[in-house]
């Protein structure tokens, strides 16, 4: 018998035997559906964090010189904090050095930003995130505008009071009107608005909109840091292998500026994307384990109602069984016939189950703040799973079907 004829009676079972079929697939269903909802919204969780959450706050093949690390996910302890506490801050004189070691290819921009009042003779005052940039950092951020123009590097230079918006300011602002060459006061100076940032969004539904972005030179930056502070010197290379050894390079430098001895920790934190995700990379790692972990217990369930239903099926079938080996049907026929049976019945529930599982990830995506995104290799481990339970459920079955004595079988009613 061939494959795709074993497939075939085993579509017509299940075709007949509709409410045992049922009964066979919910097992694998239910444990598939979980694996697909569970492993779909961790994934989509990961995503989120890159792209959304540390993906805005640092670009993406960058890294930041900073004091402390800017983002924390985990927990740290107090010993830490008192330490990052007392290192000492990122200044204005650190620039020259650090730049002065990287590739000729490589990006960086000097940025210092906190919360200020921002006023508009159009809307009441409130607080926006002020940031104070040098000339590649829109670049580097790689953020375009959807009106308007950057400043120039003559008003870099000069630290010329202009300002560009992000979308949260223009509608607060200058609601109804165009924002362009009119007034915003940042502690008290005016400046004009040349451009209105591309809309970033929001992370966790916090707007990732209220900033505007000045010159660094420009008098808010007296406002934002004391005397010579920086926050941070953004450094973007070429590729990953130019970054490593620029970030190298940007370490020793900083070490010999601290006059750290060989054995010192670093005093000073060089942040990557991927060192602000590293704890939630760890997390996310047990959430995928456990989402397979646990539909698995599902999956044992139906892989022995598989079990004992093709169990009655050999019983039920006894005499057919007969009659196919007294027409020369061989061993391996049977063997093949209830093996296949029995998985496609478990594929069926896995199909079954993947249409759910996404559908359930779509449903709370919708419904909640969770983020989902269907992972191609869960629905590839699903399919598979479906077939693995089906194998292992129909092997004693269809064993036992193939040992049946073709005599002992037809006299069977």
């Amino acid at each position: 018998m061939s494959l795709l004829e074993a497939v075939r009676l085993a579509i017509t079972q299940i075709r007949v035997q509709k409410l045992k079929s049922f009964f066979t697939l919910v097992g694998v269903a239910i444990g598939v559906m979980f694996l697909i909802a569970v492993v779909s919204i961790v994934e989509g969780m990961g995503r989120y964090m890159e792209e959304d959450l540390v993906g805005k706050i640092i670009a993406k093949g960058s890294f930041e010189v900073r004091y402390r690390p800017n983002i924390n996910i985990g927990d740290v302890d107090e010993a830490e904090w008192r330490s990052w506490r007392n290192r000492p801050r990122i200044t204005e004189d650190d620039v020259a050095p650090v730049t002065e070691v990287l590739a000729s290819t490589t990006r960086w921009a000097i940025l210092g930003y906190d919360q200020l009042t921002v006023e508009s003779r159009y809307a009441r005052s409130r607080r926006v995130e002020v940031n104070c940039v040098s000339e590649q950092w829109f670049a580097i951020k790689n953020m375009g505008l959807q009106a308007g123009r950057l400043p120039t590097a003559q008003e870099y230079a000069l630290g010329t009071p202009v300002v560009v918006i992000g979308e949260e300011v223009k509608n607060h602002y200058f609601p109804g009107l165009n924002p362009l060459g009119r007034e915003l006061r940042i502690g008290g100076i005016p400046y004009e608005v040349i451009g209105v940032a591309e809309k970033q969004g929001s992370v966790f539904g916090i707007s990732a909109d209220k900033f505007v972005v000045v010159p660094y030179e420009a008098p808010a930056h007296r406002l934002v840091n004391r005397y010579k502070v920086i926050d941070a010197i953004i450094v973007k290379s070429v590729n990953e292998t130019a970054m490593q050894a620029d970030m190298e390079a940007v370490r020793q430098v900083m070490r010999a500026r601290h006059q750290l001895r060989p054995a010192q920790r670093d005093d000073f934190t060089l942040e990557t994307s991927d060192s602000a995700l590293a704890f939630w990379k760890k997390i996310q790692g047990y959430l995928v384990i456990a989402g397979i972990a646990l539909p698995a217990i599902g999956l044992v369930v139906g892989a022995i109602v598989i079990m004992n239903i093709m169990l009655v099926a050999v019983a039920e079938r006894t005499h057919e069984i007969g009659i196919r080996k007294a027409l020369g049907a061989r061993r391996g026929d049977i063997l093949r016939q209830f093996l296949v049976e029995s998985t496609t019945l478990s594929v069926a529930g896995a199909s079954v189950g993947i249409l759910t599982g996404v559908g359930m990830a779509k449903a709370i995506a919708a419904v909640s703040p969770l983020p989902a995104a269907v992972a191609l290799w869960s629905v590839v481990v699903a399919v598979g799973v479906g077939m693995g339970v089906g194998i292992v459920a129909g092997v004693y079955p269809a064993s036992r079907a193939s040992l049946l004595d073709p005599v002992v079988a037809l006299r069977n009613e």
